[in-house]
């Protein structure tokens, strides 16, 4: 069983790979899915701003494309002193391939220092589905 210490360990690896040439700001991800897989993913920066994409999304699209739809927990990590978060969007994606008790997916978050765990349902109260 992947711990949630196991899990930020790849997501801290991972953001040595961001593609952030523009705010330097390199974020690495990992996602745990149903059957044990692990994947991961880091920022990618665009000249074209909107066209950025988050590492969090990089890991879910990567398992995605490899046929995952059910995901355990998400880590997310960047060079802080406190912690990083998911952005909005990136909630809404965890969203999309989480349990049906949000209280169940755990993100991790990680920095520097300090290491803190929510539930998406914490992160993203009153969230919507349309299915």
């Amino acid at each position: 069983m992947i711990t949630a210490a196991k899990l930020l360990e790849h997501a801290h690896q991972a953001a040595a790979f961001a593609h952030c040439p523009y705010s330097h700001f390199a974020v690495g991800a990992a996602t745990l899915w149903e059957d044990g897989s692990i994947t991961t993913g880091t920022n990618v920066e665009n000249a074209a701003s909107p066209l950025a994409v988050c590492a969090e999304r990089n890991a879910i699209a990567t398992a995605v494309g490899l046929g995952h739809r059910r995901l355990c927990m998400v880590a997310v990590w960047a060079d802080v002193p406190d912690v990083v978060t998911p952005c909005g969007g990136c909630r809404q994606v965890m969203l999309e391939f989480a349990p049906p008790d949000l209280a169940e997916l755990k993100v991790v978050m990680g920095g520097r220092g300090e290491t803190r765990i929510r539930t998406l349902a914490e992160l993203l109260p009153e969230s919507f589905r349309t299915y």
